[in-house]
């Protein structure tokens, strides 16, 4: 069997743009999470970026698919939003963003060759600002821990046993 690059059961995909403000929320959520938790062998926390239809050679193989974005769902900024299910390619199939075009693109490869991930989950929120800055608004900053939270209730879900660092 084909199993990703560096793939286990769990994967958390950060995906972004850093030097988009806001835009790189995914990736600083899976900082965060990185930086203040510990996680069993089979997570993979993976710093996705704009990687688009790349990103398959890192989740082939993977059991359960959790994918933290900043999403534009064309709500007021600060809106958490959370899709399972077909609401994922109700979202992806009308955004244009290069990334959330290879989320679907990646989504739709793994299903066509067989390989569809069995559960996956993707969270985040409405960026307040998309100009040039690596750093996220302080409005943004404030739902990293609430997102953070949201991802690992979703991993406690599927019985994952991770531990805050000291």
């Amino acid at each position: 069997m084909n199993e990703g690059l560096f793939t286990n059961e769990i994967t958390i995909l950060g995906i972004g743009n850093i030097i988009l403000s806001d835009e790189g929320f995914g990736v600083k959520v899976v900082e965060y999470l990185q930086k203040n938790f510990s996680f069993p062998e089979n997570v993979s926390l993976i710093d996705g970026g704009t990687l688009g239809i790349e990103l398959t050679e890192f989740v082939t193989g993977t059991k359960k698919l959790l994918i933290i974005d900043s999403i534009d769902g064309e709500k007021d900024s600060g809106t958490i939003f959370k899709f399972v299910g077909d609401e994922i390619k109700n979202h992806f199939n009308e955004k244009i963003s290069a990334h959330e075009i290879g989320i679907q693109d990646v989504l739709t490869s793994l299903e066509l060759t067989n390989k569809k991930i069995p559960d996956v989950i993707v969270i985040g929120a409405q960026p307040f600002n998309l100009d040039a800055g690596t750093d996220l608004t302080p409005q943004m900053k404030k739902l990293l821990p609430i997102v953070a939270d949201m991802a690992l209730e979703i991993l406690s879900d599927w019985k994952i046993n991770f531990r805050r660092k000291e």
